[in-house]
Parts: C-alpha cells; structure tokens; sequence
C-alpha cells in the first residue's frame, strides 16, 4: 500500500494558545491509497477534505494538531521531522492546487519555477534543468513550450498556468499526486484538457492520485474510488461505478441530486438539506414575459487592445466585435464560451471598467457610453457587477460589515447607520452567512463565501441590473444552488435583469433565458436556452456541450 491514513484527527487552536479551545476539522478519516489508482475526495466547502490531504505532508497552519496515523510506504508521517518532510515535498509527493496564479511566484518566470525541483532534489545543473524544464512543458500540452519558459504567470491563461503547475508537480516523478480542486474555475474545453491530461500522464507514470473535488461529475470520469466527507466526517466511501450507481447514505444521494441538469428548468433547484428531509423536487420554471420592456439595448459594442509589436510597433487585438443584444427586465442573458472567447470583456466594457472602441450600451435611454463623469458614477448604483475572483475584489483591511456598509453611505442610501448595518446584516442572510460574518475579514472566509459576500456586496445598491462573471464557478454544488435559487427569487421579486456570463452550461440552462455563444471576441451562435443545448447549429456549440463532465460511465465491455 502507497498511503494509509488510519484514524487521522485535525483540529485547530483558537485564540489563545494556553486556552487549548480546539476547533475540530477531521474526525477519525481512515482511507488507503493503493499504487496507481486515484483516489477522490469530494465534499462541501468546510467538509474537511483539503485539510485532509494538507495533512500528509503537513501543510497547515502552525496552530493545527493532528493524531492517528498517515504511514507513507509504511513510515508514520506525523512523527516525521520536517526536515525529512521537506525531501519528501516534490520529490515524492507532489500538489496542484485551486488557484494556481496565488500558487505561482508572480516575480519569478515560468523556467525558474520549474527548474528549482530540478536543481533542489535531483541535482541537475542548470543547463540540464532548463531543458527538462521544457520537455515537462511539451509533456502537458503548453503551446510554444521554449517561448513560455521566459514567461512570467500573469502572462499566461487559466489553463496555461494550471499547466505550468502540473508540469512543476511531475517534475521528479512523483509517486502521489495531489490534486487539490485543479479544474474548479476552469471553463469546460480547458477543464476536459486538464483531466485528460492528468489521466494521460498517471498511466504513463503509473503514478497515484489523490483528487479533491466537490463536483461529481468531474470526479466521476477520473476517479477508481471516492470517499464523501461532511464536517470532518466519512459519509461514504467505495469504488466510483458503486457510488454512482446506488449511493447509499442520503448527503452522497444530495450532492448527485442538486446539480443543475442539462435538461429541464425547475423554478428552484434542490439543496442538500432539501434532498436528506425528503422534499420532493421543484415543478418546471414558469414562462417569462416575452414582452417585458428591455433595460439594456447593446448595439455592435467592440473593444480592442493595442499590443506592442517589435521595438517601435504596435498591434489590435480585437476582444469583442460586433455584440448585440436586447436584455429585458426580469430576464437572464447567458454568455459562453471557453477563456480567452471574450465574454469577461464584453461584460467589462458594458460598465466602462473597459472603454470601449465603439458600440451603444443604452440603459434608460441614456448611452452609458457617452455619460460624463458625474453621470456615470450615478447610473453605477443601477447596474451592478460580482466578479469572477472574490478575494481580489473584497478589500482586505476592511470587515465584511465595512464592506457592505460603504456602498450604500457612499450612495446614501439608508436613513442611518443603523439602518444601513441592519440591511447589510440581511443581506448576509439572505446568502446564507450568519451574524458573525459582519466582524469578520475577508481572509477568514473560504472561497466561496468569499463569492457569497461579493454577491451581497452587488445586491446593497438595489440595481436594476446584475452582470455576474462566473459568480458562482467557485461554489460548491449545495452553496451554488443555495445562491443560484437566492439569484432566481430576487429577479422574481425584483425585476432584475441578469448578465451570466459562464463556462458551465448546466449552470445557464437554469438560469438563463437567453445564451449568446461566444468565440474570439465574436457571438458564434445566439438564441434561447433550451434550442442552444437542445439544438446547436454551430460546430463549436457542439463542441462546449460535448466537453461537459457526465459523471461515471462505465467502460466498454
């Protein structure tokens, strides 16, 4: 056996050290890890699962205390000396993380990073390392490998970087990887590359995998066996082809259950408590009005970077040509497409956080486009923005109380202090955080409560239009329904008019009513949801919806 856990306990010190208050994260976690087979642990945010493998190679924080066992190939790790845990990083036992831009040293280039495994554990000389380097770079598929080694992160894409760390993971041939949430916020081609290409590389390495996820669908396709974890706790753990055929316990049944489907549009989606006090499912969403008056009219909204070429030289690299579209109140415009296809600047420039190159954006009646200064800032209050990365967009030296609270003093908003902290506090409610969220800093909170706060934050000006940039792409499937049906009961309530701009299609067939399909800056394919999934006429279309993970399916006979 590769890895054995027996019995592991993690729990963390708060606030005082002498007080020895112990916060409990993992309870009595028992799993074995055999050679070449991947291992998944899947779970809501908070279940335990990344502390759990954070454990092995004691990655955590300085105020945790484990206890049990976590024997490597027989040898206890947790009585190891950090010393030896050190030889073992990288060279044995390797990471991916989530967010592989906080991952990677911003200020060192791509062929730095991979080198140092090379150089550190396996002694390489320089020159040796720097090609090596680019063969990792040719064996996980990144485009121009030499030129990207002179690379700096911010200068790569999603996937690129993601690459970029898979490549620094097998750079000594591990025997474990881990492989913690690698595709999370990853659109579906991108995603599907990067599992194939875990895949490929474990068969050819005979390496072993320890997958941490908390959508089923991905683990389904790459898993052998899968462990589900709620509050530190093993719900279920069993081959993969066992646990999607006849799930046994009632959270694993949940989890498979309130994913958004691909086919059908409930009012309300399913939430994990839903499903285990055995409510019955949603009945279908009703009709929009198709005559709703429209709040946003875009006309040919285009937007072009000016890139430098050579000494002296520039070149236009166009993001976004020729969109149009009508947005009516109360309804939802999706827009797809894989990274790089334009659609995060197409909702940009709708705000003017990009200037445009050209185009209308009307919004009651007025070209936001054309407003002066004094203008913009007030129609701001009226159209809203979530973005795709929380902890970037949430100011860290602010509570979450300030952060809410500000919007709304700026725009006065609110008769009182009072008043507007009162409101702050509901709409944390609302999202699903409790009362103690308000004292509380960003850095304390997970990724996607992080995301939760960010929607709140959007929600305290009472806009009449929402873009959301994959707002909910970090969430865990229970914490993504929670907020998707809070998204669906506001424009119920209020009338909003959304922007979804996505890369889960799942995700926009419930909430969308509209899809434009975007590729190279260009709409592709633009029409309702349901003829979009049911019915493509683009090849590219196509290929977005054959990328999309299916779960477990069984292999040929």
């Amino acid at each position: 056996m590769l890895l054995s856990i027996q019995d592991l306990n993690v729990s963390f010190r708060m606030g005082d050290r002498g007080a020895k208050s112990l916060a409990p994260a993992v309870n009595g976690v028992s799993f074995d890890i055999a050679e070449n087979r991947t291992m998944a642990l899947v779970g809501e945010s908070g279940s335990g699962k990344s502390v759990t493998a954070m454990s092995i190679l004691n990655l955590l924080p300085d105020n945790a205390e484990r206890s049990g066992k976590i024997l490597w190939q027989g040898k206890d790790l947790l009585t190891t000396p950090m010393h030896e845990l050190q030889k073992l990083r990288g060279r044995e036992i390797a990471c991916v993380f989530q967010d592989p831009m906080t991952s990677l040293n911003p200020v060192f280039t791509v062929g730095d990073q991979l080198t140092e495994p090379l150089v550190k554990h396996l002694g390489l000389s320089g020159k040796a390392a720097l090609a090596r380097a680019e063969a990792l770079l040719v064996e996980v598929g990144m485009p121009e490998p030499k030129r990207r080694l002179s690379a700096y992160p911010h200068e790569l894409s999603g996937g690129q970087q993601q690459r970029v760390m898979i490549a620094m993971a097998l750079a000594c041939e591990p025997k474990l990887l881990i492989a913690d949430e690698p595709t999370t916020a990853l659109d579906v081609t991108i995603q599907r590359q990067i599992l194939e290409l875990i895949a490929a590389i474990q068969r050819k390495h005979r390496m072993s995998v320890l997958f941490i996820s908390h959508d089923l669908g991905v683990v389904g396709e790459i898993a052998d066996e899968v462990l589900v974890m709620r509050h530190g706790v093993i719900r279920e753990q069993g081959p993969v082809a066992e646990i999607f055929a006849a799930p046994k316990d009632a959270y694993t049944q949940a989890l498979l259950a309130c994913r958004p489907s691909l086919k059908g549009n409930p009012a309300r989606l399913r939430v994990i408590d839903d499903h285990i006090a055995g409510k019955g499912t949603h009945a279908p969403a009703a009709a929009k009005n198709p005559d709703a008056p429209v709040v946003l009219e875009v006309r040919a909204l285009a937007k072009s970077f000016w890139l430098k070429q050579g000494l002296f030289g520039k070149r236009e690299f166009k993001a976004v040509q020729g969109v149009n579209f009508n947005l009516r109140r109360g309804h939802t415009l999706g827009v797809v497409g894989e990274s790089g296809s334009g659609k995060t600047t197409m909702g940009l420039t709708l705000l003017r956080l990009h200037e445009p190159t050209h185009g209308e954006v009307i919004f009651d009646g007025k070209d936001l486009l054309k407003l002066n200064a004094s203008e913009r800032q007030l129609m701001r209050r009226r159209i809203q923005i979530v973005f795709q990365n929380p902890y970037a967009s949430l100011n860290p030296r602010f509570t979450i109380g300030q952060t809410l609270v500000e919007p709304m003093a700026i725009h006065r908003l609110g008769a009182s202090a009072d008043e507007r902290e009162q409101r702050a506090r509901t709409l944390l409610d609302k999202v699903g955080l409790d009362a103690s969220a308000f004292g509380k800093y960003p850095h304390e909170f997970s990724g996607g409560q992080r995301q939760r706060i960010a929607i709140a934050r959007a929600l305290t000006l009472d806009p009449e239009v929402l873009v959301l940039d994959e707002a909910v792409s970090a969430l865990d499937v229970s914490v993504q329904a929670q907020v998707l049906n809070l998204l669906r009961d506001l424009q119920d309530e209020l009338g909003l008019a959304y922007v979804f701009i996505s890369h889960d299609l799942a995700v926009v067939r419930f909430i969308s009513d509209e899809v434009l399909v975007m590729k190279d800056g260009v709409v592709v394919e633009q029409a309702p949801v349901a003829q979009i999934l049911e019915a493509p006429r683009e090849e590219y279309t196509r290929k977005l919806l054959a990328a999309i993970p299916r779960g477990y399916v069984p292999a040929a006979a």
